[in-house]
């Protein structure tokens, strides 16, 4: 499997595109250009990058519209974004935040500075992934906790039930006719007929619940071996470091 991270360079000056795609591309990463705001909407739903670098002046769409409707979009919304900007006023940075930018480049920028931030929020994307995965995991083993007492529940109370009606059958002096036979038989019948349910949708359960925490635990990593991840993805070729 392939663990490049992609990256899309959305920017309507043609020199940042190309000079990014080269840096990156040479860091090992795989990079994708769009040139205003709708085409950057179309590469997103084809090229769905793991991060994108998003100017926020261009024609046709804004850095800021184009984030909006990223994130009102379920399939779009956790794609972390960088956005550039000529302004360096707060209230606009604050805007970009509160609309879902992950981080703020102002331009003119420093490589240096912009690589970090991207390693950074890559890094802080992927920690959030790995604790959505330990929360579900914890929710898997709660619920399976929660339905493991109640069918225990049901079963114990079943098992009792039926003490209770084979007690019937030991009381000294007691007789009882055919029909009130039939009719004790069939409680007994009734009652392990309960008690298998509860015990075959126990195990149903706990095997359902085994198969999605292993799916769960397939897309859990170490913390050291996602660090590890981030900086072998941003390790520059031996031609950038002559």
């Amino acid at each position: 499997m392939n663990s490049r991270k992609k990256i899309l360079i959305v920017d309507d000056e043609q020199i940042n595109l190309e000079f990014f795609d080269v840096m990156l591309t040479k860091l090992g990463f795989i990079v994708e250009k769009a040139e205003d705001g709708v085409e950057a909407l179309e590469k997103v739903k084809r090229f769905m990058p793991d991060l994108i670098m998003l100017d926020n002046i261009m024609p046709k769409m804004s850095g800021w519209e184009v984030t909006k409707t990223l994130k009102n979009d379920p399939k779009y919304r956790e794609i972390p974004i960088i956005m550039f900007s000529a302004m360096d006023d707060v209230k606009d940075k604050v805007e970009g935040f509160e609309l879902g930018v992950d981080d703020y480049i102002t331009k003119p920028y420093n490589f240096s500075v912009v690589l970090a931030r991207i390693r950074a929020v890559l890094r802080n994307r992927e920690l959030l992934g790995q604790i959505v995965v330990r929360e579900s995991r914890l929710t898997l083993a709660e619920e399976l906790s929660t339905d493991m007492k109640n069918k225990v529940a049901a079963f114990l109370q079943s098992m009792d039930d039926l003490d209770n009606t084979i007690a019937v059958f030991n009381q000294k002096g007691i007789t009882m006719d055919e029909e009130a036979t039939v009719k004790v038989v069939q409680a007994v019948q009734a009652k392990t007929a309960a008690v298998r349910k509860n015990i075959a949708e126990l195990d149903a359960r706990i095997e359902r619940t085994m198969v999605e925490w292993d799916d769960l635990k397939k897309k859990e990593i170490g913390l050291k071996t996602l660090e590890n991840q981030i900086r072998r993805d941003s390790r520059p070729e031996p031609d950038m470091v002559k």
